[in-house]
């Protein structure tokens, strides 16, 4: 009798699981709020109840996420296009009323509310992400320029930027650099702040103190080329911290691309090692989801994960740079051509 308890106890178990592992998953709508197939949009922020991005032909865009009036563009009165269009924003974020714009390429620009705040003319200048900590404080980093990654900062709300020494920064490694490819390069939470490297060499600088002293850990995701490492990084607390990645020339290689931490960023360990998702260029945790809750952007779609990263699930096939959440229900989605506002029916 006890052996046929055990074989229903059994039955029922697998079931159940089976039963949990579909529910888990979470069914997605999206819907397009903007469709322009000049578009070409990697810098996105959502903050302040304003979902904005800036595109690579220098447009920028608003959305109030409070009410259901149509995405706006914003026409800036002391903005001007550059003629020789320089203007090619990969990093965007709205804090304190203000909207902050970086573009790429040397001369290096940064623009508040359309005005330039910050100009860099060296020949290798290269910005990638720009993150808030406060109405006060920012930061925006870049590849290097000298012996160390370009880390700029403000402490007056944006209007006046500084770079940090490399005397005060860890050295590059050869051929170290970041990725501009979804404004998330940059992770903040209080005032602790990582970065994620890319290239030749994959790491991640940490600061405890809003930009006043760094340390630098290394990681074991996939590295050794310009087009390796880490694309993406989030941390959904101060200890737990997940980054994704590979190789955006063979999107389908799922080999050590995806890492996460437990301790802060020291160390880190690969998960879903051969396994799906390939390439993404952007990962973000869900709010409210325990550290557990992910999903992940790229040209090969989306993907999502209950476990932390263990496991994955394909969700769509769209592709798209870059994501940012709302709430744990609602997200904003930027790629070529769109916007798109994704809703997760859980």
């Amino acid at each position: 009798m006890m052996k046929y308890v055990l074989i229903l106890f059994l039955f029922t178990s697998c079931l159940t699981k089976e039963k949990n592992s579909k529910s888990a998953t979470p069914n997605i709508e999206i819907t397009h709020i903007l469709q322009d197939t000049t578009l070409n949009i990697r810098a996105l922020d959502v903050n302040e109840n304003k979902m904005v991005a800036a595109t690579s032909d220098g447009r920028f865009y608003k959305l109030s996420t409070n009410t259901n009036k149509a995405i706006k563009e914003i026409n800036f009165p002391n903005f001007k296009k550059d003629s020789l269009n320089l203007q090619n924003f990969r990093a965007v974020a709205y804090q304190g009323n203000s909207l902050f714009a970086l573009t790429i390429e040397s001369p290096a620009r940064l623009y508040k509310n359309g005005k330039l705040v910050y100009q860099e003319n060296h020949e290798n200048s290269f910005y990638d992400a720009m993150q808030f900590w406060n109405d006060k404080e920012g930061i925006a980093i870049g590849d290097p320029t000298e012996t160390c990654m370009s880390i700029i900062i403000t402490r007056d709300k944006g209007e006046t930027w500084n770079k940090i020494s490399c005397n005060q920064l860890p050295l590059i490694k050869n051929k170290e650099a970041a990725f501009a490819a979804s404004n998330s390069n940059i992770a903040i939470v209080g005032d602790k702040t990582w970065i994620a490297t890319g290239g030749a060499s994959s790491r991640i600088l940490f600061s405890p103190d809003k930009g006043k002293t760094w340390q630098v850990y290394n990681t074991p995701i996939v590295q050794g080329t310009e087009t390796t490492g880490m694309y993406a990084v989030d941390f959904y607390d101060a200890l737990n911290g997940f980054a994704i990645g590979g190789d955006y020339k063979n999107p389908e290689m799922n080999t050590a691309n995806k890492i996460s931490t437990n301790d802060g960023g020291k160390t880190w360990k690969i998960l879903a090692n051969n396994k799906n998702p390939g390439y993404r260029s952007c990962v973000q945790y869900l709010p409210n989801g325990n550290n557990k809750k992910l999903v992940a952007v790229g040209l090969k779609g989306i993907d999502y994960s209950n476990d932390g990263g263990y496991h994955w699930k394909h969700l769509s096939d769209e592709a798209y740079y870059t994501i940012r959440f709302l709430n744990d229900t609602t997200a904003y989605l930027a790629g070529n051509g769109r916007i798109s506002k994704m809703i997760l029916k859980q």
